[in-house]
């Protein structure tokens, strides 16, 4: 099988495993919005806040994909399994700052946002129950990292698809009190999600046990001491990917909470918009792991020119699909808004928004992927550095002055559409820095690779 192929096929398994655990989200969203406004309201701020705190720790432990990708490449099978016992340590302690972080934020947040008072209660109940979850999902995580960096990503996608299977009707019975269970609103979408995440850490467990491709690497050996260069070289890794993760998942954050004074109407609508981004991000996110995974393969493997072409060619095949995605949602905007919700208000002003999510969606995908192969050249100071300029800079302070001030001669704005656009304009020039910096270091390491014995091409 070709290298392409390889790729196309993890990626297209990495998707559905990633659609699938969109499917919780969309399951939120869909049953919340049917259950009432309000609560729907009261999802997108809670939601927000949890998906601030739950992303950036998820993507930190992603981060250190390119660690063991390089190690199976290299064929030092037993320094990857040491390698995958230490970052338990890094897991543990991305556990205990996402407690903390999830049960302090409602306080201090909530009131500094002026989110009206009668969601707070909700709000706090929803994270409470989400923070019982997070050493399952961080646990999880490590598995489903490990499962990626070493090219057998169906066993993460089979969890997943099992655990949507799981939290469609958990969350249908205990949203709206059906078969003889108490009715909970959104807490209801909250315990759903902390069982599904004990059935797939519990079920991760029993695949680490019993599959050859897991009892290679011997991870059930004596649990080290920390390792400190081990730990550094996470930490160049994690560390950014996390950040980069926390400032465009607050900017998303933010951009709630600061619509939510806009009154229920427009926050739901936000929270569709919001809903649909997430699932095209999906697609290009799929693609850059795959990607990622591969590249660092063969750069562990010491074929440099091999990694160079693979990562030209994913970029390229990334930017096409993305326009075609972009394509199909402002094409089908108003039947495909139309499956959230029943109320014709909030119908029309998500489809609206939806013309805003596809060109945002272009210059999202091109800027994930080109981060993740970034970080399998170690460049991860430059794009931390520039993401809070650009989404906190120009995407969540434009679309602030845009919607209640007033820009550049624009007077102030009524809806969620300015924040939507100033979003857009920000992740646009963002993904142009991040190409740039791509395209300079695979020059350099092409220049580095000819003067080595050259590889086989793909």
């Amino acid at each position: 099988m070709s290298e392409r192929k390889i790729i196309a096929t993890h990626a297209s398994t990495i998707l559905v495993g990633q659609l699938a655990t969109m499917g919780y989200s969309i399951t939120d969203v869909a049953v919340i919005g049917h259950y009432s406004v309000q609560a729907q309201a009261a999802l997108s701020v809670a939601g927000a806040l949890f998906i601030m705190v739950y992303i950036s720790l998820l993507a930190s432990v992603q981060g250190i994909l390119p660690v063991w990708a390089e190690l199976l490449g290299a064929k030092k099978l037993a320094q990857l399994g040491a390698s995958v016992r230490q970052s338990l340590y890094l897991a543990g302690a991305l556990c205990v700052l996402g407690i903390v972080l999830l049960l302090g934020a409602p306080a201090l947040v909530l009131p500094l946002m002026q989110v009206p008072v009668e969601m707070h209660a909700a709000v706090k109940q929803y994270l409470l129950i989400l923070a019982v979850s997070l050493p399952m999902a961080l646990g999880y995580r490590v598995f489903a990292t490990l499962s990626q960096a070493i090219g057998i990503p169906h066993f993460v996608t089979w969890l997943q698809v099992a655990g949507l299977a799981v939290k469609v009707p958990l969350t249908v019975m205990l949203v709206n009190g059906y078969a003889g269970l108490p009715e909970l609103g959104i807490a209801g979408s909250a315990w759903a999600t902390l069982c599904v995440q004990i059935s797939l850490i519990g079920l991760a467990f029993w695949l680490l046990n019993t599959q050859t491709a897991y009892q290679q690497l011997r991870l059930w050996a004596k649990m080290e001491p920390i390792d400190g260069q081990q730990q550094r070289e996470f930490a160049r890794l994690a560390i950014p990917a996390g950040l980069m993760a926390s400032v465009e998942v607050s900017s998303f954050a933010i951009m709630a909470l600061l619509i939510a004074r806009q009154g229920d109407a427009v926050t739901a609508a936000h929270q569709i918009a919001s809903n649909f981004a997430g699932i095209s991000y999906m697609f290009p996110l799929s693609l850059a792991i795959a990607a990622s995974a591969r590249v660092s393969y063969w750069r562990g493997a010491g074929h440099e020119l091999m990694a160079i072409r693979l990562a030209r060619a994913c970029l390229l095949f990334g930017f096409g699909l993305s326009l075609l995605l972009a394509s199909v949602m402002y094409l089908l905007r108003e039947p495909l808004t139309g499956l959230y919700t029943n109320n014709a208000v909030v119908h029309a002003t998500s489809a609206a928004l939806l013309g805003w999510i596809a060109l945002y969606h272009i210059a999202d995908a091109t800027q994930v992927i080109s981060i993740f192969l970034l970080r399998s050249w170690r460049i991860t100071i430059a794009p931390m550095v520039l993401y809070p300029v650009m989404l906190w800079g120009i995407g969540v302070t434009g679309g602030y002055l845009l919607a209640y001030h007033g820009l550049l001669g624009w007077p102030a704005q009524t809806g969620a559409w300015p924040f939507w656009a100033a979003s857009v304009a920000a992740l646009a020039i963002t993904a142009v820095c991040l190409l740039g910096l791509l395209r300079n270091k695979l020059r350099s390491a092409a220049l580095q690779a000819h003067k080595r014995p050259m590889a086989a091409g793909v």
